[in-house]
C-alpha cells in the first residue's frame, strides 16, 4: 500500500462510555482489531508445526487496513495510552517473535515507535528489558521498512534524557547492533533508511564516547548476528569509517540533510585520537575521506556561481567537513594522502580557493546582516548575546582560518605559482586570507608572504602595503 489509510470515523457516541480518553475513537474497535492480531499469531504459538496464519507472509487487506489505521491513531496520546493499558507492546513481542510477514512487523514496530514519543510509555517500554532485546534485533531484519521504523524508534528513545542511557548500555552490550548497522550503512541503498540510521549513529556517539570508542576499535574481530531466519549468520568484519563514507556517497545528491548527518559523525569521530587513527590509517591512508571531502567542499558546496547567502544554509555541514580535513591535515602521519596533498598542487590550490570564498561569503553575510539589524540593535541597546545562527557562523569561520593557516603556511613557490595561475590566488583573496586570519595566525601569513615573494613580488609588496604589520623588519 502506497500509504496508511486514514483512521476510521467511530461511532463511540452511540455507545457511552466508549471512546478513548477525548477521542471519538472507539475503544470496542480496538479490543477487536487487537484481538485478531492475538489470533493472528495464536495458532503458531500453539502449534509450530501447523501455522497456518503464522506462516503467512502476506497479511489480508482488511487486517492491514485496521492494523494501519491503529498505527496513524497511536499518535494520539490518549490511544497511545490505551494500547498500553492493554498491554499492546506485549501483543507485539508475539508478533515479533512469531510472524513471518514483514508488513505486519514493520506497522507493529511503528506503533510502539509512535507510543514512544509520550515520556511515560517511553519510560515503560525502554524498562522492558526483553522487549529492547528484541527491538534491537529487529535492526538484523532483511526487510527496509521495518529497518527505518525500528530505527525511528531508537532515535525517539535515544533523544529522551530519561532513558538514553539505557539503551547506549543495552547497545553497547550487544555487538551485533554494531555488525547490523556498518551492514546497512555500507550496503543499503534506500536513501530514507540511510538517513535515519545515520542520525541513530549520531546520537549514540554525541552521547556516549565510549561506545563511540568501542565502535571505532571494532572490526578486529567477527561477530555473529541473527539473521532473519533466527539463524547464526556471520556478518563480514566492517570497520566505521568505510561504512559511514559508503552511506554518505548514497545519500549526498539526494538528501542534503543525510549528507550534514554523516559528516558530524565523522567529525564526532576526530574529536578522539583513536577516531583521527582510524581515519588516516586506513589501508587507503585515508585518501578516500580525504578525497570525498574535498571534492564536496571544491566541487558541490559553496560554489562561484551561488550566492554568499548559500554560506548560511550550508554552514554546519562545511563546518563538520572543514574540522576533518584539518584533523587529517594537522595529523603527522606519513601516509600516502598526506605525500598527495603536499606534492600534488591540483589537490591543494582548489582547497585554499574554496576556503577563501567561504570566507568571502561571510563577509557578505555579515555586511548585510548588519546594514539589516542596525535599527534593531539601536532599539536593543545593551544586549550582548549571540544568537544561534552567529554561533554557528563563528564556529565555522574558526575552523575555516585554521585549516587555512596550516595549508598556506606549507606552500612552496611552486604551488603559490599554479595557484597564481589558476585564480586561486590574487590581491582580493589573498586580502580576505590576510584580513581574517591577522592576528591570530600571523606567523602564517608572513611564512606564506615570504613565499609569495618569490612567485609574484608586485602582489607580495601590495599586500605588505595593504597589511602594515606585515613589512619584512631587516
Amino acid at each position: 500500500m502506497d500509504r496508511n489509510p486514514s483512521p476510521p470515523c467511530s461511532d463511540a457516541e452511540d455507545e457511552e462510555g466508549d471512546a478513548v480518553g477525548n477521542t471519538v475513537y472507539s475503544k470496542h474497535w480496538l479490543f477487536s482489531v487487537l484481538t485478531r492480531l492475538i489470533e493472528v499469531i495464536a495458532p503458531a504459538e500453539a502449534d509450530p508445526a501447523a501455522s497456518p496464519e503464522g506462516a503467512r507472509t502476506e497479511l489480508d487487506e482488511e487486517m492491514e487496513n485496521d492494523i494501519c489505521k491503529v498505527w496513524d491513531m497511536s499518535m494520539d496520546e490518549d490511544v497511545a495510552l490505551f494500547l498500553q493499558e492493554f498491554n499492546a507492546p506485549d501483543i507485539f513481542m508475539g508478533v515479533f517473535a512469531k510472524s513471518k510477514c514483514p508488513r505486519l512487523t514493520e506497522i507493529c514496530v511503528g506503533i510502539l515507535g509512535n507510543m514512544a514519543c509520550f515520556q511515560d510509555i517511553c519510560m515503560s517500554i525502554s524498562k522492558d528489558e526483553n522487549l529492547g532485546q528484541v527491538l534491537l534485533q529487529r535492526l538484523c531484519d532483511s526487510d527496509s521498512p521495518t529497518l527505518l521504523e525500528t530505527s525511528r524508534l531508537l532515535l525517539t528513545c535515544l533523544s529522551q534524557p530519561e532513558v538514553a542511557n539505557v539503551w547506549v548500555e543495552r547497545i553497547r552490550e550487544n555487538p551485533s547492533v554494531y555488525d547490523c548497522v556498518c551492514f546497512i550503512m555500507s550496503s543499503s541503498t534506500n536513501v530514507e533508511l540511510l538517513v535515519k540510521v545515520g542520525e541513530v549513529v549520531d546520537k549514540l556517539f554525541d552521547l556516549d564516547e565510549e561506545l563511540m570508542l568501542n565502535w571505532i576499535k571494532n572490526g578486529t574481530c567477527r561477530s555473529v548476528g541473527p539473521s532473519v531466519d533466527d539463524s547464526p549468520e556471520e556478518l563480514p568484519d566492517f570497520k566505521i569509517v568505510p561504512c559511514i563514507l559508503e552511506a554518505a556517497k548514497q545519500v549526498r545528491s539526494d538528501n542534503p540533510e543525510g549528507l550534514d548527518v554523516y559528516m558530524h559523525i565523522l567529525q564526532l569521530l576526530t574529536t578522539v585520537d583513536e577516531g583521527i587513527q582510524a581515519i588516516v590509517q586506513a589501508p587507503d591512508g585515508g585518501k578516500e575521506t580525504w578525497s570525498l571531502l574535498y571534492d564536496l567542499v571544491c566541487q558541490e558546496l559553496c560554489q562561484p556561481d551561488d550566492p554568499p547567502i548559500i554560506v548560511q544554509e550550508q554552514k554546519t555541514v562545511l563546518a563538520s567537513i572543514l574540522s576533518v580535513l584539518s584533523a587529517m591535515f594537522a595529523s603527522q602521519t606519513e601516509q600516502e594522502y598526506t605525500r598527495i596533498r603536499k606534492s600534488k598542487s591540483y589537490v591543494y590550490m582548489p582547497l585554499i580557493g574554496s576556503l577563501i570564498r567561504i570566507l568571502q561569503y561571510m563577509e557578505g553575510c555579515g555586511k548585510r546582516a548588519g546594514d539589516n539589524s542596525k535599527e534593531s540593535e539601536q532599539e536593543e541597546t545593551g544586549r550582548t548575546d549571540v544568537n544561534e545562527e552567529d554561533f554557528h557562523l563563528k564556529i565555522l569561520k574558526d575552523i575555516c582560518c585554521e585549516l587555512l593557516s596550516n595549508m598556506l603556511q606549507e606552500l612552496t613557490k611552486e604551488n603559490t605559482l599554479e595557484g597564481l595561475h589558476q585564480g586561486h590566488l590574487n590581491e582580493q583573496t589573498c586580502s580576505c586570507a590576510f584580513q581574517n586570519l591577522l592576528p591570530l595566525y600571523f606567523a602564517s601569513v608572513e611564512s606564506f608572504l615570504e613565499v609569495l615573494r618569490e612567485a609574484d613580488q608586485t602582489l607580495a609588496d601590495n599586500l605588505e602595503k595593504r597589511f602594515p604589520s606585515l613589512k619584512v623588519h631587516t
